[in-house]
């Protein structure tokens, strides 16, 4: 079969110092040395880090490498005897056929390319509210917590349909535990406190169904169990991911002055620059497949049972399907990174991502011409890599009024 695969021996915790883009060395370096490389996850249990794109991209197609969750090792934490559960109801992402289509299907509906643009025009009044309150409240200000964060946040609320009273303490308790940072006491109370409020607003749209998705599916056969896991799944995947990528999105532009310069010149370069700020950011790294059977992958024998760690952001990063793949470039013509996956779990929601990023970045970047960092670069607090959405904590920023 030829040489030994190269091993991991731990995924890296850090990037390197000066880097904030870029996957930490450790990954680009087992990407060198082959698309897979050995890794023994904590407990002993021997599986495999898979770098390289098509690999990636064959796992995520194949039905013999399951999503499951009762089946998921954690890359850093030895469970030890735990078992883990499987996903509770409604927990699609977690899932395999058939489970998996019975709540994505009635979804998907809901979220259709001509659906999303219709949001268009709204998207663009939540955003043009965040960058006048931005204008009057005057520089610095964290771009986090003034600009990336609400405007997905308030988009996902109006979709499920939070109250407006209540969006404030929701969004609170959904950030806690998701931030990669909270005390394992204080996020178990968060995911409490979450799962106690989506049963409640389940309840009330049964009752008084209003004009968002969620009461649109009270009518379906789903349970309200199942269309809280439901409710979860699409918080999950529509808040966090969308806000890193606006914030730390902001700070590669600032911090690559000829494509912020192309990109302010030309807003139309908007679907592009997008793309290629998902491909270059990867900001959801990594995910799980279990091998449900031996399957050849890559030269390779994966055995039943063998758990695979996929790196979405090294896979992006691969110099075999994207020329200087360390090089952001907004005219890049290189379509097809995996940022959104691929395959039935490719991300229900990522036209809506896409909206919502198409119509941010160039109406914050002309509205501020003079936008610039408001600390050093160096200073500038970044996520945890173990969090499982990489990003910034906080992007201080300032303008000239």
């Amino acid at each position: 079969m030829g040489e030994s695969p190269h091993t991991v021996t731990t995924m890296p915790a850090a990037r390197r110092p000066g880097c904030p883009f870029d996957p930490p060395a450790e990954l680009i370096d087992a990407r060198r040395h082959g698309p897979m490389s050995r890794y023994t996850f904590p407990g002993g249990q021997p599986g495999w880090l898979v770098t390289g794109y098509d690999l990636v991209r064959a796992v995520l197609a194949d039905t013999r490498f399951s999503s499951r969750k009762d089946l998921m090792l954690h890359p850093t934490i030895d469970y030890g005897d735990f078992q883990i559960p499987s996903a509770p109801p409604g927990e699609f992402v977690l899932m395999d056929e058939p489970q998996h289509s019975r709540y994505r299907k009635p979804l998907t509906g809901k979220f259709t390319v001509r659906r999303m643009r219709l949001l268009t025009e709204r998207i663009e009044q939540v955003t043009a509210a965040r960058l006048d309150a931005m204008e009057a409240a005057g520089p610095p200000t964290d771009l986090v917590t003034a600009f990336a964060k609400p405007i997905p946040a308030i988009v996902i609320c109006e979709l499920l349909g939070v109250p407006y009273e209540d969006r404030g303490s929701f969004q609170e308790q959904v950030d806690s535990f998701m931030n990669g940072e909270t005390s394992d006491e204080d996020l178990m109370a968060a995911y409490a406190a979450t799962q106690e409020y989506l049963a409640e607003l389940v309840a009330a749209k049964r009752a008084n169904p209003t004009d968002d998705v969620l009461s649109d599916l009270t009518d379906s056969d789903l349970t309200d169990e199942e269309l809280k896991g439901i409710s979860l799944i699409l918080l999950a995947a529509g808040l966090d991911t969308t806000a890193n990528m606006l914030a730390l999105g902001t700070f590669a532009l600032l911090r690559t002055p000829d494509q912020l310069a192309a990109l302010r010149a030309d807003p139309a370069l908007a679907d592009r620059a997008v793309e290629e700020l998902l491909r270059y950011l990867s900001v959801a790294k990594t995910f799980m497949r279990t091998a449900l059977e031996d399957v050849e992958l890559g030269g390779r024998t994966v055995k039943a049972g063998d758990r695979l760690i996929l790196s979405f952001n090294t896979a992006n990063r691969d110099p075999e399907r994207f020329p200087d793949p360390h090089v952001l470039d907004l005219s890049r013509q290189d379509g097809g990174h995996l940022a959104f996956g691929h395959g039935i779990h490719q991300c229900l929601g990522q036209q809506l991502a896409r909206i919502e990023m198409r119509v941010a970045f160039p109406a914050l970047l002309g509205r501020f011409p003079t936008l610039r960092l408001a600390v050093p670069p160096e200073e500038v607090a970044l996520r945890p890599e173990l969090a499982d959405i990489y990003g910034v904590k906080s992007l201080p920023v300032t303008w000239d009024v």
